[in-house]
């Protein structure tokens, strides 16, 4: 990668950190140029606004988060073990890029039209995931729910498990990383009993005397 090419990646790490962490509107370009060491005119030579760098984040995050869910959606499991991969790589993120999911938290609470960008960059990995909760549901491996409410609702607890902080904080849960597992693994366990039928009773055998 050429020097310009870096200081256009780094432009874009630094934005995307920021804005998942402080937020986009609490955000300028001066501030990013400030940390940076850069002038404010350089980030423009690469993203002629702030929208537009806030389309490349998108960008970025969206395909990052999809090829990390993508192996476990179409990974060997069945049934609710696919299901606990999908929320094991997302936690995985969690831990290793926190900015990256404050900032999908920030692109839903931006509203239209990041949000829009960012669901229409995603949606077909919804659609598949989507798509495999039916098809484990018609098996009987999955609760019948809806499927695509399902997503919403993992995805709503997973983002909001891992990065509002100080809605934690409120309620005795510090920002570690073993405080982080246990909160995954606290909602395995519930997703488990939600969406994982009972085994079938053994039948009973009737002895004649």
């Amino acid at each position: 990668m050429t020097p310009a090419g870096r200081t256009a990646e780094r432009t874009l790490t630094a934005a995307l950190d920021a804005f998942g962490t402080r937020g986009y509107g609490a955000t300028s370009l001066d501030d990013l140029a400030r940390d940076l060491g850069i002038r404010k005119q350089t980030i423009l030579y690469w993203y002629p606004s702030k929208e537009a760098l806030l389309d490349a984040a998108i960008d970025r995050v969206a395909a990052e988060v999809s090829r990390r869910l993508e192996r476990a959606v179409v990974g060997d499991a069945s049934g609710f073990g696919r299901v606990e991969a999908v929320v094991r790589a997302m936690f995985r993120l969690a831990a290793r890029y926190p900015s990256m999911l404050g900032f999908l938290r920030e692109v839903t609470r931006l509203g239209p039209p990041a949000s829009t960008r960012m669901l229409g960059a995603l949606t077909p990995l919804i659609d598949r995931s989507a798509a495999f909760l039916a098809a484990e549901m018609d098996a009987g491996r999955i609760r019948r729910h809806d499927p695509r409410l399902i997503l919403l609702a993992a995805y709503s607890m997973v983002t909001g498990l891992a990065t509002e902080v100080e809605v934690l904080r409120a309620f005795g849960e510090e920002p570690t990383l073993a405080s982080l597992v246990r909160r995954r693994d606290e909602l395995l366990a519930l997703l488990q009993d939600a969406l994982v039928p009972p085994s079938p009773a053994a039948p009973v055998v009737s002895v004649t005397p």
